[in-house]
């Protein structure tokens, strides 16, 4: 049984725990050590998660599958997007499945939620940035419709890297 769950300020400890554990995950191998702790200190600590959680342009979900936490997911509309990519957009901005809920299809589960969520939001178009040498990543996203319209620099740390822009109209 699958079960989505929208978060509150009351779920950053949790979020942390996720957000940590599969960004290691996806991003540990190509990075060094160092550039990942600095990274993942400034990205996930508590009081940045309590103010993106409190954020009314940004939405956290968990997704459960049989009551165990299996993937989250953050959107962004308005302000909250980290740039602007189109006028009445929606940001899919992170969408990780723990390792152990992989190839499950929890990622189609939760690009589908997110174009519903944009289309009773009235969004005409959703975008989202992928790391270059993701080429899964990117794969999966041009199945679900997306394509590549440029590009933008993704810093870890101080070594500076390219995101992809994908974009879809809805």
């Amino acid at each position: 049984m699958v079960k989505l769950k929208k978060l509150s300020v009351n779920d950053a400890a949790v979020l942390q725990e996720i957000s940590v554990l599969t960004y290691k995950d996806t991003f540990d191998p190509y990075n060094s050590a160092e550039n990942m702790a600095i990274y993942l200190e400034e990205a996930y600590n508590i009081p940045k998660l309590e103010r993106e959680l409190q954020n009314p342009e940004s939405e956290f979900y968990f997704l459960f599958v049989d009551g165990r936490l299996a993937a989250y997911l953050k959107l962004n509309v308005g302000a909250a997007q980290s740039e602007t990519i189109a006028d009445n957009a929606l940001e899919v901005e992170r969408i990780y499945v723990k390792p152990e809920f992989k190839r499950r299809g929890l990622g189609k589960y939760l690009m589908e939620k997110s174009e519903a969520i944009a289309k009773e939001l009235g969004k005409s178009s959703m975008w989202l940035g992928v790391w270059e040498d993701n080429k899964a990543a990117q794969s999966f996203y041009e199945q679900m419709g997306f394509a590549i319209v440029g590009s933008h620099s993704f810093f870890m740390a101080d070594d500076e890297q390219t995101d992809l822009i994908m974009a879809k109209e809805i």
